[in-house]
């Protein structure tokens, strides 16, 4: 299929510049997800040391989430009004300080905050990588950099299990639990070097400021929607949350009336108009909701039920993280004229294997059987990812990318914070099959998102015949 190239504006240079770009901005990508995974494995030996209540682990853990989530629509627009690569190297910097400063915490206030500050770093580095795949590559180099993007979400994740288990359980020089935050600064030093020679810089967007009344109502709505989901399971659903639910729900819709009237506003929602925006949104919205509750209650089953270690549950994970991965990154092999059917049919491939792995887990079978079972899903899930992110940014215009970027980095966050809180809950409120009937549902949703999927299957076979490609 050919891509709208006339959206694009390719990045000055060779391609050899182009690609090297990408690897530096995708490590960047790669060490915020590192930062939502990692810390879990570190939790119990973070009590031990910091002497942390419960609630002070949760805001460990989930502080990052909240601000990262907050701030990813923010981060999208900062990077247009001043510059992508400006906006991404802050994000960069102080997303090292704070990783730094989490490191070397000497108690639970200062790793809080240092979490609160590092997901702000996160959320303003993730949106810029998305903006610039949008309007620095064009035709096929734009789906291979989106697949390349999709592979690192895939891999970030589960590598985050597996590195964390492994740096706790070294102890390195009888540090604990430091090594899982310090692991980043490295990298992080890295990529801050490199940006300057490696990212081109960029004109910021001319005649427009930033819009504060929808910062003011964005924000807050965001808040109100995230804090309650990712502590709720912990404290047992408070009358609080729900209140606080509610708000976030009144004010995400007040958000909208807001951007529609305003002249440059916070985010230009006309993209959802974009033919394969609106059909695309919704079914990565479907498929993150189901993975980032599969992962949640997979990983705590593993380890409550079955009694597998942190590091065995993320080597558990880590083939299917892989092979999802390769798909996502090579579906573009597959016969092109079977392109815009591999999303539906991805899903509902990811679909079955949930169900799979939920007969399995209804005995008590080896780590081999079950991480055989998730080959399944990868293959399915894995293989719809790319095409889905692909597809559903192909007609944006490169004027509308930064809107595009922050409406795509928030669904994925908030499918994952939504899928914990909904499929987190149902597994730790049941008391018989709870995982056979958690992954039942998440098969479910997974099922209507490949149906969801035919709409944007539809889009993309009427444009690939008008191209004639």
């Amino acid at each position: 299929m050919t891509m709208n190239s006339a959206a694009t504006a390719q990045a000055p240079g060779g391609e050899r510049q182009r690609w090297l770009m990408l690897i530096v901005l995708l490590t960047g990508q790669f060490m915020a997800l590192l930062a939502v995974t990692v810390v879990n494995v570190a939790i119990p030996s973070i009590q031990q040391d910091l002497h942390t209540s419960g609630s002070t682990s949760q805001l460990i853990v989930a502080g990052y989430t909240l601000t990262y989530a907050m701030f990813l629509i923010t981060g999208a627009r900062l990077g247009e009004l001043y510059g992508r690569r400006r906006i991404f190297l802050i994000g960069v910097i102080g997303f090292t300080i704070t990783s730094l400063l989490s490191g070397l915490a000497p108690s639970a206030g200062v790793l809080v905050a240092a979490r609160l500050v590092n997901g702000v770093g996160a959320a303003l580095m993730m949106p810029q990588i998305m903006t610039t795949i949008q309007t620095q590559f064009a035709a096929q180099a734009r789906a291979k950099a989106l697949s390349a993007y999709a592979a690192v979400i895939a891999v970030g994740g589960v590598c985050g299990t597996v590195i964390g288990g492994l740096l706790v359980s070294a102890d390195l020089l009888h540090s604990g639990w430091r090594p899982v935050f310090l692991v980043n600064v490295p990298i992080g030093i890295v990529v801050a070097a490199l940006v300057p020679k490696l990212v081109p810089p960029d004109e910021p967007a001319p005649a427009r400021r930033l819009d504060l009344v929808g910062l003011a109502v964005s924000m807050p709505a965001v808040c109100l929607i995230v804090l309650p989901l990712v502590l709720g399971h912990e404290l047992h659903w408070p009358a609080w949350t729900f209140v606080s639910l509610v708000a976030g729900a009144l004010l995400a819709a007040l958000f909208v009336v807001v951007e529609r009237r305003i002249e440059h506003p916070l985010m230009n929602l006309a993209v959802l108009r974009v033919p394969g925006a609106a059909s695309g949104l919704a079914t990565l919205a479907a498929g993150m909701i189901a993975y980032g509750g599969f992962l949640f209650t997979t990983s705590v089953h593993l380890q409550i039920q079955l009694g597998d270690s942190p590091l065995r549950t993320g080597l558990t994970f880590a083939p299917s993280g892989v092979l999802f991965g390769l798909c996502g990154y090579y579906w573009r092999r597959l016969p092109a004229r079977s392109h815009h059917l591999l999303v539906p049919i991805g899903f509902a491939v990811g679909a079955a294997g949930y169900l799979i792995t939920a007969i399995l887990l209804a005995d008590r079978p080896s780590s081999l059987v079950i991480a055989a079972s998730l080959l399944v899903f990868a293959v399915g899930v894995g293989t719809a990812f790319g095409p889905l992110m692909t597809h559903t940014l192909v007609n944006v215009p490169a004027t509308s990318a930064a809107d595009a970027s922050g409406l795509v980095t928030t669904t994925l966050q908030l499918g994952q914070v939504v899928g914990v809180a909904i499929f987190g809950s149902l597994y730790l409120t049941l008391t018989t099959q709870a995982i056979t009937t958690t992954l039942s549902w998440i098969a479910a949703l997974t099922a209507v998102g490949a149906i969801v999927a035919i709409a944007l299957a539809r889009t993309t076979w009427r444009a690939t015949r008008q191209t004639g490609d």
